[in-house]
């Protein structure tokens, strides 16, 4: 059975990806701030009290977790802000950076030696971090957060090669979760080409840029 790990598991696109890698098979640890009863129902492995810009807490995940190898490593807590130039709120701003860009980081350096050869690990960013693609301004935190965290990402690809391990920047698309006001596609389907996407690609496109639906995205 293979063994998938997900952080910002309690709801949204990582509480579905949750469950439908449990459908799949895999087990599944669920990582959180604080559990819901719906990540509860799925039966998976709960971690909850981590907070992936508390050193302490992200720490003891990987205590936790000592016993256990894992195939797949899904980033995916995040947040969003949205801004503009005449109101700007830098500490929102750099919370942004603590949660999307570093956070990802550090659970990754963290879990580093759990990771299995030859397994994969997906960010999930977002194509507000393409500087090609940003035809619109607005939401400097978000979108400079997860530019980093794609920058982020081709460096893991590069140091984590000589294992075998695939890291794979994927954006799931409009979702309609918490994040986007409900608004987009299906959480359900997001979730099931985010699945498709990191079981298709591997070595070959370690440290790339990836819509869900299979489009190749611009940095």
């Amino acid at each position: 059975m293979r063994t998938a790990l997900v952080t910002g598991a309690n709801r949204g696109i990582g509480l579905e990806l949750c469950r439908q890698l449990k459908q799949h098979g895999h087990e599944v640890t669920a990582v959180c701030r604080a559990a819901t009863e719906d990540l509860a129902d799925l039966g998976c492995r709960i971690v909850s009290g981590i907070d992936v810009t508390d050193p302490r807490t992200v720490g003891n995940l990987a205590s936790l977790l000592e016993d256990v190898s894992i195939d797949l490593l899904v980033n995916n807590a995040g947040i969003l802000v949205e801004d503009r130039l005449d109101g700007l709120d830098f500490d929102a701003m750099r919370q942004q950076f603590e949660v999307n860009t570093l956070g990802p980081l550090a659970i990754t350096r963290a879990l580093a030696p759990r990771l299995r050869d030859g397994g994969k690990v997906a960010m999930i960013t977002s194509r507000m971090g393409s500087v090609a693609d940003n035809t619109s301004g607005g939401y400097y935190g978000y979108r400079a957060s997860k530019a980093a965290l794609n920058m982020v990402g081709v460096n893991l690809a590069h140091e984590l090669r000589g294992r075998g391990i695939a890291v794979l920047m994927l954006h799931p698309g409009m979702v309609a979760t918490e994040m986007t006001g409900r608004q987009g596609v299906p959480v359900e389907d997001a979730a099931a080409m985010l699945l498709e996407r990191i079981e298709q690609l591997g070595m070959e496109q370690t440290g790339t840029f990836w819509h869900a639906n299979g489009e190749h995205l611009p940095w």
